[in-house]
């Protein structure tokens, strides 16, 4: 693992101290700060690769020191550093205003050690996926790069990590939809298209607490809004990649449905991109399928009939009854969880 420079703000010294004492067993470097001033300073000199803010300090507060923080680094013209609230209020106001101003989580006092680290560290691999990608979209045209397609698959991994339930998520619902393409008729560029929008469709939920991703039970309204925010923050995190600008489609129209119920712009019918509308189909069936924090995965009946239900509410109907078939087909419920392999997958994954 890379060595991590975390720089901690805090305007208590033994949270400080135990905050670093854990860090440091786990080989990462810190920063200790007891003010959002002696923050600033530092920016101004070195960029840490993740900040721990604590909300509640003298002087200037977490939410007015994040605020200069961002007026600061664009002033410098560096990136933004990711950051992390620590807050000992238990407070869906200070939750909802963390999240409103773009803070990556925020960590309730008191925690436990190896969750400050799974957060931490997870923080940091994102962010740090999420920059290469862009990097190297700006090295590489879009011709079948493979370099380009290994981050792509890195970032889907990285974003299915927060779940604990839905390892591979992603790369299944790139390969559910790129068939279903396939046996619509689309071209081979076109189905490669469709499988980059798959891979990403979730990479909105970067911005979504784990604590909230992972929660066993059903979520309450704010959490559920928070959850609803995703697909918006996908598609400004892939709007930036100039060269391929199709890849937000799945990850903002994904949750559309058919019949103009869904989020977050409620498109309805064929105004819903044909992308988004293959990507919704299996998502559903992946979601529905696999093991989740709240359930276990459903019967293959189930899943089917659920699909047959949703046709012309939930889904376009030509791409349910593709799934349907593709449901059909596999009498032993081979897709359930399928475990796709590290090389290019190609259609014998389906038996073609």
């Amino acid at each position: 693992m890379d060595e991590y420079k975390i720089a901690i703000v805090d305007d208590d010294i033994t949270m400080i101290t135990t905050v670093r004492g854990i860090l440091t067993k786990n080989d990462m470097k810190t920063v200790p700060m007891t003010s959002g001033k002696a923050l600033l300073d530092f920016i101004k000199i070195q960029t840490p690769d993740l900040i721990l803010l604590d909300v509640m300090m003298p002087e200037m507060d977490g939410f007015e020191t994040y605020e200069a923080l961002r007026m600061t680094e664009k002033e410098l013209g560096k990136r933004e550093t990711p950051v992390i609230f620590l807050t000992a209020e238990d407070s869906r106001e200070v939750e909802a205003k963390a999240l409103e101003l773009g803070a990556m989580d925020f960590i309730k006092k008191p925690f436990v050690p190896k969750v400050l680290i799974l957060r931490v560290t997870h923080c940091i691999e994102l962010v740090r996926l999420q920059n290469e990608l862009a990097i190297e979209v700006q090295k590489k045209t879009r011709e079948n790069d493979s370099m380009f397609l290994g981050i792509v698959k890195s970032l889907a991994a990285a974003i299915d990590a927060k779940d604990t339930y839905t390892n591979g998520h992603s790369i299944r619902v790139a390969e559910y939809s790129r068939e279903i393409a396939r046996r619509a008729g689309f071209d081979i560029d076109m189905q490669q298209r469709i499988y980059m929008t798959g891979l990403l469709h979730d990479v909105g939920k970067i911005g979504v607490p784990d604590a909230i991703i992972n929660k066993e039970g059903l979520l309450d309204d704010f959490e559920y809004n928070i959850i609803k925010q995703h697909p918006e923050k996908g598609s400004a995190i892939l709007q930036n990649i100039k060269e391929m600008p199709e890849l937000t489609i799945g990850a903002r129209w994904h949750h559309e449905r058919y019949d103009g119920k869904g989020y977050p712009e409620g498109l309805k019918g064929e105004a819903i991109p044909e992308e988004a509308r293959i990507i919704a189909v299996a998502d559903a069936y992946d979601a529905m399928s696999s093991n989740r924090s709240y359930r276990h995965s459903l019967s293959q009946d189930v899943v089917r009939r659920e699909i047959e239900k949703g046709i012309g509410t939930q889904f376009d109907p030509q791409y349910a009854k593709i799934m349907l078939q593709m449901i059909d087909e596999d009498k032993d419920y081979k897709m359930q969880g399928m475990t796709v392999p590290d090389a290019e997958p190609t259609l014998d994954t389906f038996g073609h």
